[in-house]
């Protein structure tokens, strides 16, 4: 079965080759800002993340850094010697919301939606990297604000503005593989595990532990948990399916159109309840979308797909299968594979329809200034971000579980709703 486009339905995904159903959030509208004009920025996150997001939009006026430790941003703070300087993004927000126009967040993912709601709901644009949010409800809140407030949203997804991406999906939507009912993603990533330390070292110099913490329930400092490890504490992160399952799920999801699963089931080791799981393997089932079949998209975490381990296609890594009635294609960051190979040998892809992106960066400087749409805006990336983390949640709860959008219940598995929406700090909101 082809899923050709109809010219209505092309004209109306012109833009980005069409995420479908999902809404394009667009920014200010371009009569109040000049495209030539440079945007006042603030960071939530100076080092890490923040600092690679920094280098990407220099040509900007950086109005105000925020970082909680000094020891990793003390270099990025030199460099920026006219930025103002802060700790806790809220009051960095608070004093400078007339001063600048958006807001970059690259601080571990509990901050992700504090701080982007804050700013939202100050009118500010924002950049918020992947995965949206910590949990499934916060990346609800966040496409709503986006939404309301009608501000330009872009999640740190960067290969979503890739050439190679725009390719595979016009040749899955060309029918060349036929119908796709499958699609396996894996890594060979294998990372989490452990228990808590009992260890209780002084906090150093510089870092703000309690600001690190956030919303997050309290506990005392280990260095086990910086600078990067916290991907593997579920109060912080969301394991390796949460900091690198918005990446690698994303072609599938915007090629084939995806929004809500129906069913999400997991199996991996058995659940620590303090520590993410190395090896995981998640289950989504989605049903027909328009002219696309029921499809189930499988993860595999610490282990490739089973068509690979039986020689079905090349051990790519990461790897993103689309499993079709008459051929199958393999695809990566950097490339595609359509297999068997001996039946494509001649196969002639489709003139391009999808234009190519300006860049991630300069989509979301564009929609700040003139409006216009971005790839991963914050309902696109809210919903992606919702699919991923409902696979930590179903392998929590240790059963297949009924998703239910409208609610964001799980309606055969009440448990789940400690997993849905974490609770918050005193003195800490959404």
């Amino acid at each position: 079965m082809s899923h050709r486009i109809s010219r209505r339905r092309l004209l109306r995904n012109a833009f980005w080759g069409g995420a479908g159903i999902l809404a394009l959030q667009s920014g200010t509208p371009a009569a109040e800002r000049s495209p030539n004009e440079r945007l006042r920025l603030a960071f939530v996150g100076a080092g890490g993340r923040g600092q690679a997001n920094l280098q990407a939009l220099r040509h900007h006026d950086i109005v105000g850094l925020c970082d909680v430790d000094e020891r990793r941003a003390g270099k990025v703070f030199e460099e920026y010697p006219k930025a103002q300087r802060f700790r806790d993004f809220r009051k960095m927000l608070d004093a400078l919301h007339a001063q600048i126009d958006a807001v970059v967040v690259s601080a571990p993912n509990h901050i992700h939606a504090p701080a982007s709601v804050m700013a939202m709901r100050l009118g500010k644009h924002c950049y918020c990297e992947k995965p949206l949010t910590h949990s499934v409800y916060e990346a609800r809140v966040m496409a709503q604000v986006a939404g309301e407030k009608k501000v330009a949203t872009q999640m740190g997804t960067q290969i979503h503005a890739s050439s190679n991406y725009r390719r595979a999906i016009e040749i899955l939507r060309s029918g060349a593989i036929g119908s796709i009912r499958e699609v396996d993603i894996w890594t060979m990533a294998a990372e989490g595990g452990g228990d808590r330390p009992k260890e209780t070292p002084p906090v150093p110099p510089g870092l703000d532990w309690d600001l690190w913490l956030g919303p997050a329930p309290w506990r005392p400092y280990h260095p086990c948990y910086l600078p990067r490890q916290w991907h593997f504490w579920w109060d912080f992160g969301g394991g390796v399916l949460g900091n690198v399952g918005c990446h690698f799920m994303d072609l599938a999801f915007w090629a084939l159109e995806l929004r809500h699963p129906r069913t999400i089931e997991a199996q991996g080791p058995p659940v620590h309840p303090e520590t993410t799981p190395r090896t995981l393997t998640v289950r989504y089932e989605f049903d027909a979308r328009g002219s696309f079949p029921p499809v189930t998209v499988t993860w595999y975490q610490g282990r490739r797909s089973p068509r690979v381990e039986r020689g079905e296609a090349p051990p790519w890594e990461p790897g993103f299968l689309f499993v079709g009635d008459s051929g199958m294609l393999l695809v990566n960051y950097s490339k595609r594979l359509l297999l068997p190979e001996s039946k494509f040998a001649d196969f002639k892809p489709p003139a391009p329809t999808i234009p190519d992106s300006p860049g991630h960066y300069a989509e979301w400087v564009a929609a700040c200034k003139t409006g216009s749409p971005t790839g991963c805006n914050f309902d696109y990336a809210g919903a992606l971000t919702e699919m991923v983390l409902l696979g930590n949640v179903a392998y929590r709860v240790g059963k297949k579980i009924e998703w239910e959008p409208a609610t964001q219940k799980a309606k055969n598995c009440p448990e789940a709703d400690a997993f849905i929406r974490r609770p918050y700090r005193p003195g800490w909101t959404l």
